[in-house]
């Protein structure tokens, strides 16, 4: 017989080796033997025989219920993807010449993102004249590091691109 093209365990009569690992309902070690001999116990007890650890040598069987094995972990799975984190990037923009109760807030908001396990990107934007003074947007973003340093690490150091400089921080 074919191997089954759907995903999950293999059960019963997919499991092509000639010899398994068998563990019954109660969780006690039988030993290795046939596997057909091991179907045949499963039946007999109204369970299937489901490989539960394909790549071991020999596959470890246990016998079960498939339909409740597969919703179990269908179960486990949507639990695990619920208390997932993704990581999203937040940006905070500035000018060179910021005051500082500006800088503050923009500060207050860096630190919430990194506290909340985001990444940050620091955007310095230069306008007009502003572009011969880059040497002030790097003090600023100098200044952003020192800031954060206890908190964050600099993903990516500050670089100048087109009219803009960025720099990325990510949390400790």
């Amino acid at each position: 017989m074919a191997p089954p093209t759907k995903s999950g365990p293999r059960f019963d009569t997919f499991i092509q080796v000639p010899k398994v690992r068998v563990i019954d309902d109660e969780g006690e070690n039988l030993g290795v033997m046939f596997t057909r001999e091991a179907m045949e116990q499963a039946n007999e007890k109204g369970l299937n025989l489901v490989e539960v650890s394909p790549n071991a040598d020999p596959p470890v069987c246990k016998y079960l219920d498939v339909g409740k094995y597969r919703f179990e972990a269908q179960k486990k799975a949507n639990a695990a993807r619920k208390t997932q984190k993704t990581q999203d990037i937040k940006e905070v923009k500035m000018r060179p010449n910021i005051d500082t109760h500006d800088y503050d807030v923009k500060m207050r908001n860096v630190n919430k993102f990194i506290n909340q396990g985001d990444k940050v990107k620091v955007t310095l934007r230069f306008r007009g004249r502003e572009m011969a003074h880059q040497h002030l947007g790097m003090d600023l973003l100098k200044r952003v590091q020192e800031d954060v340093a206890e908190i964050a690490k600099i993903e990516a150091y500050p670089r100048l691109e087109g009219r803009q400089m960025l720099m990325v921080l990510s949390p400790k």
